[in-house]
């Protein structure tokens, strides 16, 4: 195709055309440089939903089953039946309270959970998170008139203990006497330390085991709920393993998935990500509108060997092809290279890891990479549609020139 011959003859510079080269070449290097940066802040915004997901679903369950408007009595039977619901990979109850926990140096609003550590580890990933002790360390008491309570990092580090200290638990909700209500007053053994990277967590979280909170709030042998795992399959689709826990158990309970209980988190993350698409994709834009510029000015010093060769036989379609094709070659340069240096610079700031993030503001201490083929292939996509469209008009303005207006 000889259309493809006389485009790369253009592509290159002359003595007179070095400022359409320089045009065509600061095109390029813009494509490059918007593809580049769609992938990295895609890729972080991918990066950053995936950590927090994760880390939101290391404290908490895939799904929650509860009894609305009371305490659930009969959990131990319940917990039984959900584990033969089709999707369900662990299952165990909890207790959740608010309370006061003061250490040496003064004391701190926590929320204490009451868990059986024994059902707990296929559900939760306190487990993996302990950086002091060990999740089984709360039923390892010989010593039952003081319990053992596991806390978050920060949280500790507030209170001024670790392994081996002992705090105090302080509950508003005391029994009734002719003084008033007494507040409960409970002296724990700290036995271990976790960490889940979120300081929201890290620093308003404690555990203890299922009995010992029920002892301390003397409910008796009660659970507010039962937490639910899924399977890695269905971690996505927790909305069904939801509905058909409630097919199996009753419309009595209510079954609240992971993805409905976070939906305004991450239906933010969503449209930041698509508004930062936007947004960026305006520097491809601009590399178009300099495309545009070095077309024209092409077409316009090419006039005389347009005229030329539609006067050897040349068609209108085949002059637009080979400025379509100068456009076409542009597009695919930027934005091979973009690409392929956005997946260079991804794979550097995932491997070395060099930017750190304040522990205290975000949920993850390194700046999160996590590059999605879909992504890259959108922007890639939508890169070479951007340019191939801004070529366009000057391929049509050139298949419009007059042979005898030009050569007369």
């Amino acid at each position: 195709m000889y259309e493809w011959f006389i485009s790369f003859r253009y592509l290159r510079a002359r003595h007179k055309q070095r400022f359409i080269s320089l045009i065509s070449l600061i095109s390029v290097a813009g494509i490059t440089v918007g593809v580049m940066a769609l992938i990295v802040v895609l890729a972080v915004y991918s990066g950053f939903t995936d950590g927090l997901r994760d880390q939101i679903l290391g404290i908490n369950s895939h799904i929650i089953v509860q009894k609305p408007g009371g305490a659930m009595d009969d959990y131990t039977e319940l917990r039984e039946q959900l584990l033969t619901v089709d999707g369900v990979t662990g299952a165990t109850p909890y207790l959740y309270i608010q309370t006061l926990l003061s250490g040496s140096v003064g004391g701190s609003g926590v929320i204490l959970r009451g868990i059986d550590p024994d059902t707990a580890k296929n559900v939760i990933k306190l487990d993996t998170q302990m950086i002091r002790g060990s999740i089984h360390d709360l039923t390892r008491n010989p010593d039952k008139r003081v319990p053992h309570i596991i806390l978050g990092k920060n949280l500790a580090q507030e209170l001024h203990v670790s392994v081996g200290d002992k705090v105090r638990l302080i509950s508003s909700s005391g029994p009734l006497t002719p003084m008033g209500v007494i507040p409960r007053i409970k002296t724990c053994k700290v036995t271990g330390i976790f960490e889940s990277g979120m300081y929201e967590y890290d620093s308003s979280l404690a555990y203890m085991t299922l009995t010992d909170v029920q002892n301390f709030l003397d409910s008796g042998d009660i659970a507010h709920g039962i937490e639910v795992a899924v399977s890695k399959d269905e971690l996505n689709r927790a909305d069904e393993v939801a509905r058909r826990i409630i097919s199996a158990i009753g419309d009595e309970f209510v079954a609240k998935d992971w993805m409905s209980m976070n939906r305004n988190l991450f239906a933010a993350f969503k449209l930041e990500k698509i508004g930062m698409f936007i947004c960026l994709a305006l520097i491809i834009l601009v590399a178009a509108l300099n495309i545009i510029s070095a077309l024209i000015m092409v077409v316009m010093e090419k006039e005389k060997d347009i005229a030329i060769l539609k006067s050897m036989g040349a068609t209108s379609r085949s002059i637009m092809k080979i400025f379509f094709f100068q456009g076409l070659i542009i597009a695919f340069s930027g934005t091979i290279l973009g690409v392929a240096g956005g997946l260079g610079l991804c794979d550097l700031l995932s491997r070395y890891k060099f930017i750190e993030l304040p522990s205290n503001v975000y949920p993850m201490s390194t700046l999160p990479i996590k590059v999605l083929p879909s992504d890259v292939t959108i922007v890639a996509i939508a890169a070479i549609v951007i340019t191939l469209a801004a070529t366009i008009y000057p391929s049509w303005k050139a298949s419009q020139v007059h042979p005898g207006e030009v050569l007369s």
